[in-house]
């Protein structure tokens, strides 16, 4: 007799699990349907550029008069080293302007997921030491993934229908399954590098991940590795390719990191799958 109501309590867990799994796949088939942007979300998209472009016209009319043909987002190591050694002089003089300046084009950076963060937070470690640099690096990325998340949350869908459907689909479960312990998995995906950085800003919204544990799994995960890149780029001159970045002490420490925050995640998931006895 209690066999068989521990057996009929699996099987309506078993059905429930599909019943939502089938909602889920509905909910994103149907968002996939209605993914056409429509007149007051492009003009949302265009209002955001248009409010970092007054933000950094602002800080520019502020600067003394000079050649700033040097400002551009570094590409490589190079463009980084030349970038520094003009702004070294005006960060002692300039402090805010400077700091206000790197803020926008970060958190612009990372809102419009344009590619070349990682020169933006080796600037901050050469120029404003290690304490400081990781300050300054992981307000700006949390800052720019929470635009991220609530711009895509407009307008975000059919760009991540489009670059990302397999992954979508991969997130989409994978939040499902752990959303007892969502800010773990949230914080091993921040740790390690299992899914890109600027899908998990773009898609977390669609898959329904509420934007506190968005917000502490991107402020807290972010740490180890904006530490590790704030560092090198006190030595910066001593870089030859920015793989030189993570030896294998950083990404051993990177790795021990991620599975203490995802083993939570999975004493839980072996706890539910124990049979009653």
């Amino acid at each position: 007799m209690f066999g068989q109501k521990v057996s009929r309590n699996r099987e309506n867990k078993m059905d429930t699990a599909e019943v939502r799994g089938v909602c889920n796949s509905s909910k994103l088939e149907g968002s996939k349907s209605n993914s056409s942007l429509k007149v007051w979300e492009v003009a949302t998209a265009f209002g955001v550029i248009a409010a970092f472009a007054i933000g950094l016209l602002g800080v520019y009319l502020t600067m003394p008069a000079s050649d700033y043909s040097f400002l551009k987002l570094p590409r490589t190591l190079e463009d980084l080293q030349i970038l520094r050694d003009h702004l070294d002089s005006y960060t002692s003089d300039y402090t805010m302007q400077v700091l206000v300046g790197y803020c926008v084009v970060y958190i612009f950076m990372q809102t419009f997921m344009i590619p070349g963060t990682i020169f933006m937070s080796l600037l901050a470690g050469s120029l404003f030491g290690v304490l400081k640099g990781v300050t300054l690096v992981v307000f700006a990325a949390t800052a720019g993934a929470s635009s991220c998340y609530f711009l895509s949350r407009l307008i975000g869908r059919p760009l991540v229908f489009t670059l990302w459907p397999d992954k979508l689909v991969f997130f989409q479960a994978q939040v499902a399954k752990r959303r007892k312990c969502l800010l773990n998995y949230m914080l091993f995906l921040r740790v390690t590098p299992t899914l890109p950085n600027t899908f998990i800003n773009v898609a977390s919204p669609i898959v329904d991940v509420p934007y506190h544990i968005f917000f502490l799994a991107t402020f807290i995960g972010l740490i180890p590795a904006a530490f590790v890149t704030v560092k090198a780029g006190i030595a910066l001159g001593e870089l030859r390719s920015v793989g030189d970045l993570y030896d294998f002490q950083s990404i051993a420490a990177l790795f021990l990191i991620g599975v203490v925050t995802v083993t939570p995640t999975l004493l839980s998931e072996n706890k539910s799958e124990q049979p009653i006895n």
